[in-house]
């Protein structure tokens, strides 16, 4: 049923009413894993994102704080850093920067992603995305993944940056269409069982977006699954225990024209089958969107995923107390906090620690929340 319900979706244009109509009913099998507790009582899993051996740094302690999970950049995790977290009782997480291709394209280009026009895409703002499809990358990733988890033992592995070149953390989004390089192009020809018409790649393209868009979409969006599936392989490969979370857009499935199925490539579906955990990025001033907003995708993530169920993934959101765009005051940062922590979320973690050493009242509101949890 799990294989029905992903390409019945994906084919399908639907409004969110539509959709929580039809899925209601319906039992989403996934690799989730039940809520982790202590007697009859859920441990809630109490984190902070980026790179927390700061807060170390300045003298903080993570348990004094009611922490109990960090997740950390991959690029920050060190021997210290893991003895530090794991001596304070913190569990430790590792966020994987999956399709972010920055520092490998500047000696890759080839893995360029290649635009609508046959040209390489620009990056959109700061994020440089990468060919999904590029052999050598995904080796490349699967390499990285190995040795952490050779060297680590982690409580978990979170995906990052798991969509198709595209900026969404911002108010005005950019939504470029890619990847039309030969090598994707070649494969979806293969996959529809049809030699693409076209000399060159924008002809290509031109015949593709007119002739099996519907195709493309969902072509590209079991690209993407795939790549979980597969690092996910490596994470139960080597640390069978350890959790695979994913980080995504937080976006309803009809916002910016179904954008986020359509641009990005996120079969929100396809990742609650394949995650055990799906953190859902509120970042709710770089979107310019109302607290309530947090609150309000948690609810509808919860009866999209029927969060709880057996078989369903985790629910654990990460909200921004991040300055940038603008201010988030201490009183934005409680709101999106106790929003985004409300049943069914297990778990929250917030972006990040350098915004709460700018601003120690933000420190105070997250004490203050994560002690509670424990009462």
């Amino acid at each position: 049923m799990k294989y029905f319900l992903r390409n019945f979706i994906s084919k399908a244009n639907f409004s969110k009413g539509m959709l929580l109509l039809l899925l209601s009913p319906l039992v989403f099998y996934a690799c989730g894993t039940a809520p982790e507790s202590k007697g009859d009582q859920i441990i809630f899993t109490k984190g902070v994102y980026g790179n927390p051996g700061t807060l170390l740094e300045a003298g903080y302690r993570f348990d004094s704080l009611g922490i109990n999970a960090v997740f950390v950049r991959s690029g920050a995790l060190n021997p210290d850093f893991y003895a530090s977290a794991s001596a304070q009782n913190a569990k430790v997480y590792v966020e994987f920067a999956t399709l972010n291709g920055q520092n490998y394209l500047k000696n890759h280009p080839e893995a360029w992603p290649i635009n609508e026009k046959g040209e390489k895409a620009p990056a959109a703002d700061w994020f440089l995305g990468i060919c999904p499809t590029n052999v050598a990358f995904k080796e490349f990733r699967s390499t990285e993944l190995k040795s952490i988890l050779q060297e680590y033992q982690v409580d978990g592995v979170f995906l990052d940056y798991v969509h198709l070149h595209a900026q969404f953390e911002t108010a005005a989004p950019i939504l470029p269409e890619t990847c039309f390089c030969d090598h994707c192009t070649g494969l979806f020809g293969d996959h529809i069982g049809t030699d693409i018409p076209g000399r060159k790649i924008a002809d290509r393209a031109t015949w593709i977006l007119t002739n099996t868009d519907n195709e493309w979409r969902a072509w590209r969006n079991s690209i993407l699954n795939g790549w979980v599936e597969d690092l996910g392989s490596i994470v139960k490969e080597y640390q069978p225990e350890a959790k695979l979370g994913v980080f995504h857009c937080a976006w309803f499935p009809e916002d910016y024209d179904q954008a986020l199925y359509r641009t990005l490539g996120i079969d929100l579906a396809g990742l609650a089958e394949r995650a055990d955990v799906l953190s859902p990025m509120l970042f709710h001033k770089m979107s310019d969107r109302p607290t309530e907003w947090v609150g309000e995708y948690v609810g509808w993530l919860d009866k999209f995923t029927e969060a709880g169920k057996i078989g369903s993934p985790l629910i654990w959101p990460i909200v921004q107390a991040h300055n940038h765009p603008g201010v988030v005051s201490p009183e934005e940062f409680r709101d999106v906090m106790e929003l985004g922590s409300r049943s069914p979320a297990t778990g929250i973690m917030m972006f990040s620690d350098q915004s709460l050493l700018e601003d120690p009242r933000k420190i105070l509101v997250m004490k203050e929340l994560f002690l509670m949890k424990e009462e």
